[in-house]
């Protein structure tokens, strides 16, 4: 008996060694230490050198540690990242195999850097010796992210089995793990953005998942931190809490403080978030809110922002701005920021800091103190309220429609059919997202035509607002709605993401339709506003220089494509809208899954 329970853990760890790879074990050390702190989606696009990073995520979602989410193609997958980056203020994972794999995750990573979104990249890579030698799928990797990134590392090849979790290689990764991770979130740093992580491996490329992994990766109790908060307390305010948020914390002397007293406007552009509002309210100052700000609600935002700043009587006597978040929609705002005779005050946020006169103060936080210039406050409410816009659909005539009068009672019947039948424009066609959105459901912008009509026209409303402006691309539009409804739908919670583009960035994107079977499946309405080419040209120089066929031929991209067609060869629901009674009854209608709305627009 003595010799045959001996013999039993011995042939178990001769079949554990046989069955065992170094690269196996070695991912299995990273990808756990990170999910033990924090980390809950990992997003992969398979290949041959990263099939240990994988199976190791497979097994990580068996034990139900994470949400996996397994991409074809690398640049959906990196923008996936993104959405899931921006929704949670957690960094997601995204793995992918070495060569173009690995370029292909640039777009989504100076995104990340320039919007100051969580990400990490773990590419898997040759090992040195193969670098440089002509080997198959084989660049020069490390480095390769270095401008954006908040970290990096070029690991070594991994060469040590780890029966029991215990190892030096292992302890390394895990103390590996919790550096890149901090470097993600920005902590010690300016702000959060990407890690890249370069982890070459040499054959055996994947082994037995070790039996240490589910307890190693469970191993500590996190609390993932949420990106919204509605706690005000005091009157300090801060950038850098996070996308789409900035913090309110307890009164310090570090803050800068805002006197009142010169005529001062409140900026909030891209993932400002409510402390701009907060802000504006406290001080007593208006507020120009960009649609994609999060700031748009409250009673001092200014409709009509871009005409009432062309203004000589307002625009021309604004003496102080203080800005939140990344403006990015309008000239009128970017010609005031770079105004010599204007005092601009950028308070830092997650992404990249603003200074467009050469001599914006960047501060961490700021404190107002005074008493606010309602006479100020007053004359751009009253400007606001002038050059205010309401597109809601006129109320029917209740008493026509029940008047026994005929020529009354048509009259009101024919009135309704008018507006029934009226074309949508792109203003309607904001303003019934807009409308249609609530604060459990989100609201993503494509850098389209769209976003700016929208900014033009929509008035306020306390939504949660996402948009890829860090560099304002038309790169990953979808797939980074979809990484922000599959956060947002963790555990059942209710609501639903609409995203608006317009049709070259959904072309651009369309690789994003695409979705494994078995996934879950995200409640998304993608709305595509189509005019058939990029018509945002029209606003710019080259339509006052450049002939008719020039403009069709390189800068409008005309196009035939057939979004119903491809709606059915992705498996999504599809609904062409000409009317604003037809596009609410789809956006409203309760909906389980992936709709591709078409919403035909004159050029």
């Amino acid at each position: 008996m003595p010799a045959t329970a001996s013999a039993t853990p011995a042939s178990t760890t001769d079949a554990r060694e046989r069955a065992a790879a170094p690269a196996t074990d070695a991912a299995a050390a990273l990808l756990a230490g990170l999910v033990s702190r924090g980390v809950r989606h990992i997003v992969v696009s398979p290949g041959s050198r990263s099939q240990a990073l994988a199976l190791v995520a497979a097994e990580l979602e068996r034990a139900g540690l994470i949400h996996l989410h397994v991409r074809i193609d690398e640049r959906v997958a990196g923008f996936t990242a993104l959405g899931l980056g921006r929704e949670t203020g957690m960094p997601a994972v995204v793995v992918c195999t070495s060569g173009t794999a690995v370029a292909n995750l640039l777009p989504a990573a100076l995104e990340a850097h320039h919007a100051g979104v969580p990400l990490l990249l773990v590419t898997a890579d040759r090992p040195a010796e193969l670098r440089g030698v002509g080997a198959n799928q084989t660049t020069r990797q490390p480095g390769l992210f270095r401008p954006a990134v908040r970290f990096e590392a070029d690991l070594a090849v991994p060469d040590a089995l780890d029966a029991d979790g215990a190892g030096e290689q292992t302890v390394a990764l895990d103390a590996l793990a919790t550096e890149a991770l901090a470097a993600s979130l920005g902590e010690g740093m300016r702000a959060a953005g990407p890690v890249h992580l370069n982890v070459p491996f040499r054959e055996p490329l994947a082994g037995a998942v070790p039996t240490w992994l589910a307890e190693r990766a469970a191993s500590r109790a996190v609390e993932v931190p949420s990106d919204a908060t509605d706690d005000v307390s005091g009157a300090l305010y801060q950038g850098g809490g996070g996308i789409g948020v900035a913090d309110v914390a307890p009164e310090t002397e570090a803050a800068h403080r805002i006197e009142t007293g010169p005529p001062t406007m409140v900026v909030a552009g891209a993932d400002a978030g409510a402390v701009a509002e907060q802000f504006a309210h406290e001080g007593g100052f208006p507020l120009v809110a960009e649609i994609v700000s999060g700031a748009r609600f409250g009673r001092q935002i200014v409709h009509g922002y871009r005409a009432l700043l062309r203004e000589p009587t307002l625009g021309g006597r604004i003496e102080r701005v203080v800005v939140f978040g990344r403006p990015t929609l309008s000239r009128e705002v970017a010609l005031l920021l770079s105004r010599d005779d204007v005092e601009v005050i950028a308070v830092r946020g997650p992404g990249e800091p603003i200074n467009l006169n050469g001599a914006t103060l960047a501060v961490d936080a700021v404190r107002v103190s005074g008493h606010a210039d309602r006479g100020w406050l007053g004359e751009w409410m009253r400007a606001s309220r002038a050059v205010a816009v309401d597109l809601s659909p006129p109320a029917p005539d209740a008493d026509g429609l029940a008047s026994a009068v005929p020529h009354e009672r048509l009259g009101a019947i024919n009135a309704e059919v008018e507006v029934m039948r009226t074309p949508l424009d792109r203003a309607a066609l904001a303003d019934a997202l807009w409308r249609a959105t609530w604060p459990h459901d989100r609201l993503v912008f494509g850098s389209s035509r769209l976003v700016r009509v929208a900014d033009e026209v929509l008035g306020g409303k306390k939504v949660a607002v996402h948009s890829n402006r860090g560099l304002a691309g038309i790169d990953g539009t979808i797939a980074t709605a979809t990484g922000i409804a599959l956060a947002s739908q963790v555990d059942e919670r209710p609501g639903v993401t609409r995203l608006l583009l317009g049709d070259l960035a959904f072309l651009h994107d369309m690789g994003a339709l695409l979705l494994p079977p078995g996934e879950t499946e995200p409640r998304l309405q993608v709305v595509v506003g189509n005019d058939g080419g990029g018509t945002i040209f029209d606003g710019l120089e080259v339509a006052g220089v450049a002939g008719a066929d020039a403009m069709a031929r390189v800068q409008y991209t005309p196009h035939t494509a057939r979004l119903e067609q491809l709606a059915l060869a992705f498996g999504w629901e599809y609904h062409r809208c000409t009317t604003r009674v037809a596009l609410d009854q789809v956006l409203t209608a309760p909906t389980g899954g992936r709709q591709l709305i078409e919403v035909p627009l004159p050029r």
